[in-house]
């Protein structure tokens, strides 16, 4: 959510945003029907202080013995009409209140003035590529055939059991998976604690309560179609673990002092996958269900920026770890989403469709959901802030199993380990 007194002095700025996001949002609506609210606040703060006033003079007094009435009749009564004049405005208090802030959540965050502007991802800039590609000397297999020989992937009896878009991982796999969570949790809590980086270890709630979830910034729009609801519980279920985390100091006014605060949570996520119909349904690639090691960050606003820096530092690391070729994006305004005021994709190559394939992103969300969950911190003026939130992926464990698989296949059909993983799984071939 952006500041409305932000938006009544930067009302061009916020339309441009709307634009280069390719949001549309009637800004100029948003400015009258707030003008409209504050007119009638104000007039009602100064009938409530005029109430005050009266009430000041005390309470109704007799006129006398026998005299059936009150000294201060008049004001009795001009005390009852400042407060059916505060009655009646209420209503349209509310009805402006119920027009306006639905308008305000569907605004964008504003995007940093060095993102790349572009309609779509294929406007998005590459910054780096890192690694080398692999170079098979037989035919390569795409990882589905891959998890049928080596008795990995079954997504036909998932199917039986639960429809498309689902997997059941099998025998060296979930280690591999076991594998991956510890190595994050090293890197996260170890490696990097000797600089004073060290991440708090979460596993999170995976339902949220819809004021919760909508606090997020991830509900509004075609947001909401990815994303299953509990009509009876009023309550969704997390797309993503940054929802749960973000939303864990809502309402809290935080220490300076004990900022940033950095976790890394694993949670399994869901998602419906309701505007990729056609796209990947076969295989592991885009399913309802999957797990996710996510890193997210409450920093103070003027460290965000370099937060943002440390957190794809993280999982650049974590890429050449496992020694996979990527490339990292820089994302454009027309594919940044809602709540990023900037963002970083990693995308993994996968041979047997020639390309990189997204496995990692990381946001900088500025103060945008810390506005809208009221996630402050008091700084040593004394002034209250809101914080800002960052989320970043460590590790999206179904798509790099898939890129360990395809990337270290050998000829005899075996899969050969990442070494930073053997030491956690204690195999160093699947075959």
């Amino acid at each position: 959510m952006l500041d409305v007194n932000f938006i009544r002095e930067n009302s061009n700025k916020v339309k441009e945003a709307c634009e280069k996001k390719q949001t549309k949002v009637d800004v100029d609506k948003i400015l009258e029907l707030d003008k409209q609210k504050r007119k009638l606040m104000t007039e009602m703060e100064n009938l409530k202080a005029e109430q005050n006033k009266i009430s000041r003079l005390g309470s109704p007094k007799p006129t006398g013995e026998g005299g059936g009435g009150f000294k201060n009749e008049p004001i009795i009564e001009q005390a009852k009409e400042i407060k059916g004049k505060i009655k009646e405005m209420e209503p349209e208090l509310e009805r402006i209140e119920n027009e306006l802030n639905p308008l305000l959540l569907q605004l964008p965050n504003i995007p940093f003035d060095d993102v790349p502007v572009g309609k779509n991802e294929s406007e998005n800039v590459i910054m780096r590529q890192v690694g080398k590609k692999p170079k098979f000397s037989f035919t390569a297999k795409d990882y589905m055939q891959l998890g049928k020989d080596l008795d990995l992937i079954d997504t036909e009896r998932a199917g039986k059991v639960a429809g498309s878009r689902f997997g059941y991982l099998k025998n060296e796999l979930p280690l591999l998976e076991f594998a991956l969570i510890n190595l994050v949790m090293d890197i996260a809590r170890n490696l990097l604690a000797q600089s004073g980086e060290k991440f708090v270890p979460v596993i999170p709630p995976v339902m949220l309560k819809e004021e919760m979830a909508r606090g997020t910034g991830y509900f509004e729009a075609t947001d909401e179609k990815e994303a299953y609801y509990l009509a009876e519980d009023k309550m969704f279920l997390a797309g993503t673990s940054e929802q749960p985390m973000v939303a864990m100091h809502a309402n809290e006014v935080l220490n300076e002092k004990d900022l940033p605060k950095r976790y890394v949570a694993f949670s399994t996520c869901f998602r419906r996958e309701a505007g990729s119909y056609g796209k990947d349904t076969k295989g592991i690639l885009r399913v309802h269900q999957f797990d996710k090691l996510e890193m997210v960050i409450f920093s103070k606003q003027e460290d965000s920026k370099k937060e943002h820096q440390l957190l794809l530092s993280i999982e650049e690391k974590l890429m050449k770890a496992l020694g996979l070729p990527y490339q990292v994006i820089n994302i454009c305004t027309g594919d940044l989403g809602r709540p990023a005021a900037c963002k970083y994709d990693i995308e993994t190559w996968l041979p047997s469709e020639n390309k990189y394939r997204e496995t990692h992103s990381t946001s900088n969300c500025t103060d945008f959901q810390a506005r809208r969950l009221n996630i402050r911190y008091k700084d040593k003026s004394g002034k209250m802030n809101f914080a800002h939130t960052l989320n970043g992926t460590a590790f999206a464990i179904g798509r790099i199993l898939i890129m360990i698989m395809e990337n270290y296949q050998q000829k005899d059909g075996s899969i050969r380990v990442p070494k930073a993983l053997q030491k956690y799984c204690g195999f160093k071939v699947i075959k």
